[in-house]
């Protein structure tokens, strides 16, 4: 499924979801790398089949297999972390924020990919699972490493705009079985 068929699924009542996503498509503010991952880290972490299905699709003829996992990798492992360090900032008990996490995170620092990419991917998939201390995390390293707040709005953008597709089509009641016609 292609970007433009995935957009033929969003219903009337979400016209402007359709308009910002062939406005994602064609923005070239991130690099290739930046913007496929992004596309597929941001696909996955709305479990949504038919959106991870399309991006993939995309994506898959733009990235390379090492890139391609490792933005799979991304969305994985915030789905993970996000989870754990929400509850941590959340709990009323700050005693969870002095215990280790115990929680295997090696690829983040060896994604396989540019480490700024990476960032931006796990950054983007934070937003989309609202966990704020991800968030922070993210886009202090992102910061470090002088990626532009511009880069940084769009990767988060793009977030938004990933998760409205999924939202739309669901709310519509488009089944994963018209993703196969």
């Amino acid at each position: 499924m292609s970007i433009e068929q995935l957009k033929d699924q969003i219903p009337d009542f979400a016209k402007d979801v359709r308009l910002n996503l062939s406005s994602m498509a064609s923005d070239e503010t991130l690099s290739p790398q930046a913007k496929y991952g992004l596309f597929v880290a941001c696909a996955i972490a709305t479990r949504n089949p038919m959106v991870m299905a399309a991006f993939e699709a995309v994506a898959a003829a733009q990235l390379s297999a090492t890139a391609l996992a490792a933005a799979k990798s991304a969305a994985a492992i915030m789905a993970m972390n996000n989870v754990y360090y929400r509850f941590v900032h959340l709990a009323s008990n700050k005693e969870y924020a002095t215990m280790p996490a115990r929680l295997r995170m090696n690829v983040i620092a060896n994604p396989g990919v540019d480490k700024a990419d990476f960032e931006l991917w796990s950054l983007a998939v934070s937003a989309i699972n609202g966990c704020g201390t991800c968030i922070d995390a993210h886009e202090k390293v992102l910061q470090e490493a002088a990626v532009p707040a511009a880069s940084i709005q769009t990767a988060v953008r793009f977030a938004a705009i990933i998760q409205s597709v999924a939202v739309a089509i669901e709310a519509a009641g488009v089944t994963v079985a018209l993703a196969a016609e």
